[in-house]
């Protein structure tokens, strides 16, 4: 099985549709069931072997960084946006330089799950295959997601390639903001800001990007009334009454 030993933890948004619960924090530190949202992730990324984390900042940089500075497992390095924030894509590409040569994890900060049959993360490892692939998606049924209210992201082909959906298209899956990807697909972007779509573009274009199908329930945690009802998801263990 493949291991994927590094990640990078995208922590610097804005994080302006949480307000009023990020008026005084970052959206990162925002508590969910006692935990911040981004022990959430490095808890989860830990479990399934990740060893060292790359975390970007940008916005409220100082709080993040000091709340992350007693953990020890993954080890934490710091990407500081703070003089530009530099969006998902040129984020990522900003810290190559400490990801290594191989795929790697990228996982928002605020995304969260709960699992049904094993680790998600062992299995989106167990599939990247860098031979034909630049990136691997994560990908949830968004008719079962928690809070999540849009027309989907992509279909998935047979062979598990990943197509956008057409404009007035509806399609099963929406991106959970986890994937794997290889360093040599930010090769073709620009420097300076811009999204990790323009690497999927690329990376479809080349028949190179595919998605996984996650099992659990994934919740879409973007504002407070959204983050009210993960708190009921987890306290029960499954969908809101």
């Amino acid at each position: 099985m493949t291991k994927i030993e590094t990640a990078i933890v995208l922590a610097a948004g804005l994080g302006t549709r949480m307000r009023p619960a990020s008026l005084d924090k970052p959206k990162p530190l925002v508590p969910l069931a006692r935990k911040a949202l981004i022990d959430h992730v490095l808890d989860r990324l830990q479990a399934a072997g990740v060893n060292r984390a790359v975390v970007n900042v940008h916005h409220r940089a100082d709080q993040i960084t000091q709340h992350l500075a007693s953990r020890h497992s993954p080890q934490i390095t710091i990407s500081d946006e703070r003089e530009r924030l530099l969006d998902t894509g040129g984020g990522v590409k900003r810290a190559l330089p400490l990801m290594g040569p191989e795929g790697f994890f990228v996982h928002n900060s605020d995304t969260v799950w709960l699992e049904t049959h094993g680790s998600n993360l062992a299995k989106l490892a167990a599939m990247w295959n860098p031979e034909r692939m630049d990136c691997l998606l994560m990908l949830a049924l968004g008719a079962a997601a928690v809070g999540y209210q849009g027309r989907g992201d992509f279909s998935l082909d047979a062979d598990g390639r990943i197509r956008r959906r057409r404009e007035q298209e509806v399609v099963p899956f929406v991106f959970t903001g986890v994937q794997i990807v290889h360093p040599r697909a930010f090769a073709v972007t620009p420097d300076g800001p811009f999204s990790n779509n323009l690497v999927w573009n690329h990376a479809m274009l080349s028949g190179r990007a595919y998605g996984m199908r996650m099992e659990g329930l994934w919740m879409h945690v973007g504002a407070p009334d959204e983050l009210a009802v993960a708190e009921q998801v987890i306290a029960t263990g499954g969908f809101p009454q």
